[in-house]
């Protein structure tokens, strides 16, 4: 019996994909809902996102206090005249973090406006968890993706951190996590994107075990794939690091890369991301690496294939992975991977060695020493390449994961029904 099509909302505080993994997440989950045969409309605050043209968008904008032209700007006197506005001002010079919150009651403001007839069958969240999500699910039913527990940040970003007065900062910024372990514990069903993850968040979030839905997420198999015409280099690394966080590892694949090129002076590495922070500069240069590591900045995607293509072996050196979307992308291109085993990576890479090599999280020594290995095999690492385009191909498509989340979609409505 076919299911009929569905109204879907579908919520993201910042849904630009070059904020990271939440952003691609509703480019393609939302893009592929619609291809079997739903209407989605993504409700967003700034920097909105690159949606397919199927895809409506609904503007819900933030003060938009930290963007990309300017550090911090100040909102206007009219800006200032919005309750919401003003708790998001305050919350952010006093060094919160408000976005997720002030996004939600936005979002339960706004929808109160829409007549019975503009109303969505279910709201899908992307983990702003927010309090304005109560009162909404009194009227719908929500669908909540928890990508992984931002605890597992803070807690590496504060082993990472030394100064007592940085300590104090990231206590204040990641101040949201309790509303969002409250919310979380109230909302009709959550899924998250790894078994890793959901064992993760139970645990950190105080939930029963299996209350968490597991739907891995995908890859654009179209777009990451093997480019034959291009050489591959011998001498290449390649990582993809898209926030300076502590959690992504990235002093551990620098100070083995430093240790590599001793015996291997041609070797390079490219960065997939911006290199905007003092300690990694600081370190770079301890290290006497300038001119042997190149981060690109922002690229577009087809050149970031192109580098994939040029690449002896891409590495994954992070602490924490809620899934680990760059190392699933790099499969797609057939590249060999070399990842640590932290969180969801050996359920993305395969814990038998096929795809790619597993090593101790925050290892720079594990890290180098099977490089080295893996660049002094190259059928090796030709057959990790083969191997690696054919897991990600048979586990992670974007179809796969609507498909999936379709489902939740449905038990969550009657579920809903059921009660009334």
């Amino acid at each position: 019996m076919s299911k009929a099509p569905l109204r879907i909302c579908f919520l993201t505080y910042r849904g630009n994909p070059h904020c990271g993994g939440q952003g691609i997440y509703t480019h393609y989950l939302t893009r592929e809902l619609v291809a079997l045969g739903h209407s989605v409309d993504v409700w967003s605050g700034q920097p909105y996102p690159d949606l397919d043209d199927s895809v409506g968008l609904e503007k819900v904008p933030s003060l938009d206090l930290w963007n990309e032209d300017a550090f911090f700007r100040l909102p206007t006197l009219d800006e200032m005249r919005d309750p919401i506005n003003r708790r998001e001002w305050i919350r952010t010079v006093t060094g919160g973090f408000p976005e997720p919150l002030t996004f939600t009651q936005r979002v339960w403001r706004k929808y109160q406006e829409l007549a019975p007839s503009e109303r969505f069958d279910v709201v899908h969240d992307n983990q702003c968890l927010g309090d304005g999500l109560l009162p909404l699910q009194e009227i719908v039913p929500i669908v909540e993706t928890v990508h992984h527990p931002i605890t597992k940040d803070r807690k590496i970003a504060l082993a990472a951190t030394k100064s007592l007065r940085q300590k104090f900062g990231l206590w204040r910024w990641y101040t949201f996590i309790p509303m969002q372990i409250k919310i979380a514990r109230q909302l009709d069903v959550l899924l998250t994107v790894s078994q890793k993850s959901a064992v993760d968040i139970e645990e950190e979030f105080g939930l029963a075990n299996g209350r968490v839905r597991v739907v891995e997420i995908g890859v654009d198999l179209d777009m990451f794939r093997p480019m034959q015409q291009i050489e591959r280099r011998p001498d290449r690394l390649i990582a993809t690091i898209s926030a300076n966080a502590p959690l992504k590892g990235l002093p551990f694949l620098l100070k083995a890369f430093a240790e590599l090129r001793r015996d291997r002076p041609e070797l390079n590495l490219t960065v997939i991301g911006k290199d905007g922070h003092q300690q990694t500069q600081r370190l770079m240069k301890k290290l006497n690496l300038n001119g042997s590591v190149e981060f690109t900045g922002r690229i577009e995607t087809e050149e970031i294939i192109r580098r994939y293509a040029r690449s002896t072996i891409a590495v994954v050196p992070s602490l924490y992975e809620g899934f680990g979307l760059p190392a699933a992308e790099a499969m797609a291109c057939q590249v060999p991977v070399v990842s640590t085993h932290a969180g969801a990576l050996p359920e993305v890479v395969g814990d038998d060695g096929a795809a790619g090599v597993l090593v101790k999280p925050g290892s720079s020594e594990c890290l180098a020493r099977e490089i080295s290995a893996l660049l002094d095999a190259p059928q090796k690492r030709l057959d990790m390449g083969v191997e690696g385009r054919k897991r990600v191909t048979s586990l992670f498509t974007w179809r796969r994961t609507a498909e999936r989340t379709a489902d939740l979609y449905y038990e969550a409505i009657a579920a809903r029904r059921n009660r009334k």
